[in-house]
């Protein structure tokens, strides 16, 4: 698996990495969505990078211009809730792309263990396309395999892109182990070294869904 820290460079993302984890901005919430939405707008024009594209001739007024454009079959894919202002932000360069919307969850037992459910997925058929699948945090890694092999059932992608804003190394050696190399990147924005004993990422940003949409009981 291929793996991308855009956060080793310097550029305007890393302003708003900044802005999800600072305790203080994290209270405007639609500052919080905002700031996650132009981060997957970054990382939507980094992958388009990789994509492939083909000539094609477009009339204007005045004549004809030869355009490279994109025509890949996209689907972006997110595991709810926290990855959705993520999803609307490489939905706004990747507008053509079709959808996938993953919940899942922490069920917690004893002694603080846990174990990812998922009641629910909607998505087209993925065989032959380019999946980018995303979720604000990469904590143990478990959400997304289990989502990726979800959306995976009856067909496979042609590539895979999982996009993560704030990852820890653990989630990232468990993603390694299981899912598909050849074939795989993994985007993040920032990769963090300690998971607490219940799974968070430290230093992290707390509970990304809480704090996009509000807490829950």
């Amino acid at each position: 698996m291929r793996i991308i820290n855009l956060g080793e460079k310097n550029s305007v993302l890393n302003n708003f990495i900044a802005e999800i984890r600072d305790h203080t901005i994290q209270k405007d919430r639609m500052r919080f969505r905002r700031n996650l939405e132009r981060i997957g707008e970054i990382f939507a024009y980094e992958i388009s990078k990789t994509l492939v594209y083909t000539e094609k001739n477009v009339q204007t007024p005045l004549g004809i211009a030869t355009c490279k454009t994109m025509d890949e079959e996209l689907v972006i894919g997110s595991i709810m809730r926290a990855g959705l202002p993520l999803h609307n932000g490489l939905l706004n360069f990747f507008d053509k792309s079709q959808n996938a919307f993953i919940a899942a969850y922490r069920k917690y037992g004893k002694d603080n263990k846990f174990t990812i459910q998922i009641e629910y997925a909607s998505s087209p058929a993925v065989e032959g396309k380019v999946l980018i699948l995303a979720d604000t945090m990469l904590a143990t890694g478990s959400s997304v395999v289990l989502a990726y092999e979800k959306l995976c059932v009856e067909s496979h992608p042609a590539i895979t892109h999982i996009v993560c804003p704030v990852a820890s190394k653990d989630g990232i050696e468990y993603l390694s182990k299981r899912l598909p190399h050849s074939s795989t990147t993994l985007w993040v924005g920032a990769i963090d070294e300690e998971l607490t004993i219940k799974a968070y990422i430290v230093p992290g940003l707390g509970d990304a869904g809480d704090l996009a949409y509000g807490s829950k009981h």
